[in-house]
């Protein structure tokens, strides 16, 4: 039986593969039996999904980190790098958790599907294949894959990014995020993790005070004009921290308080945000300034504006600067 035409011949890094406008999904088989491989090869090509072949675990955790499929059909037991240790690396990255696998196996024994389901297995199909039955579990798994990375979507769209952490010790893990979530992340922490596995620390920290049952804030950092607030919003079904990620613009209202009241680019964004309520712990946290110069910065602000309190210098702003909103 001839080699199956894998499509495309090679995913361009960090990029999926170029598909039709009409398909039904992009699926990664991973078997290193050539003969496998060509039967599902044809039989999913033929049900209108994009097929992606891989011959050993090494490729297929390649493969399936450029091509980000949207699920993989497995094989057990191959040589060098097994099935469950490739299921186990897929779950393990927050780039690939979220993708469903259906092992293949001729397996059957309880013990060895537990371990499919251990390693992250959604599904499992017994050897002899049969298409029929492969091709119903993947519209299956496949139907809820979309659906859920839609969401995920979605929610980049509307500006909240959003990601899964599990705390492990004094440190958290990144179980999934979203494309957004990911650039933020780096973009606003500098201990942002480049794989996206390892959650800063300022955030495994602020989720580790939540974990103990104390109340949280929304954790908010500024970098630039910009700053990022990070909300809590509960636990998801896997008992993992579910948050919410939120980009806010400040660069417009900093700009219309050092107009209006002369200030200097600093003072600015300590009056801000006095208008907002926050205290000098607050602020020093936010522009990275101990409580200490911001008090120093108050004492400027008041001179400036004649004032002796921080919340007459919140009500002059707030009169003479219009873009400040206290809300």
């Amino acid at each position: 039986m001839p080699w199956p035409t894998v499509h495309p011949p090679e995913a361009a890094a960090d990029e999926r593969p170029a598909v039709p406008a009409r398909h039904a999904g992009v699926v990664l088989i991973v078997d290193d039996m050539p003969d496998n491989l060509a039967m599902l090869h044809d039989a999913l090509d033929a049900a209108g999904y994009v097929v992606l072949v891989a011959t050993d675990g090494a490729s297929a955790l390649q493969r399936a980190a450029q091509a980000d499929p949207d699920l993989v059909l497995l094989d057990a037991v191959m040589p060098g790098l097994d099935g469950f240790e490739v299921a186990r690396r897929l779950k393990a990255g927050p780039e690939t958790a979220h993708v469903p696998i259906v092992f293949m196996t001729g397996l059957t024994d309880t013990e060895h599907v537990l371990a499919a389901f251990a390693a992250g297995g959604t599904d499992y199909v017994t050897k002899p294949i049969r298409p029929p039955e492969v091709l119903a579990r993947i519209a299956a798994h496949m139907l809820q894959a979309r659906q859920a990375r839609q969401a995920r979507n979605a929610l980049d769209a509307h500006g909240h990014a959003t990601l899964a952490l599990r705390l492990q010790d004094d440190a958290a893990r990144v179980v999934w995020q979203t494309p957004l979530a990911r650039r933020w992340l780096l973009g606003y922490f500098d201990d942002g993790d480049p794989g996206g596995a390892r959650a800063p620390a300022a955030l495994a920290a602020w989720l580790a005070d939540a974990a103990l049952g104390r109340e949280v804030r929304p954790l908010t950092l500024a970098r630039g004009a910009g700053r990022l607030v990070v909300t809590l919003q509960g636990r998801t079904v896997d008992d993992d921290w579910l948050l919410v990620l939120r980009e806010v613009d400040d660069a417009a209202a900093v700009e219309a308080t050092m107009q209006a009241l002369k200030l200097t680019l600093r003072e600015s964004e300590v009056l801000y945000w006095v208008v907002k309520g926050k205290t000098n712990r607050d602020i020093g946290d936010i522009l990275g300034s101990s409580p200490a110069t911001v008090k120093k910065h108050l004492e400027r602000i008041y001179e400036k504006l004649g004032v002796e309190t921080r919340t007459a210098a919140a009500s002059v702003a707030m009169q003479r600067v219009r873009a400040l909103n206290p809300g």
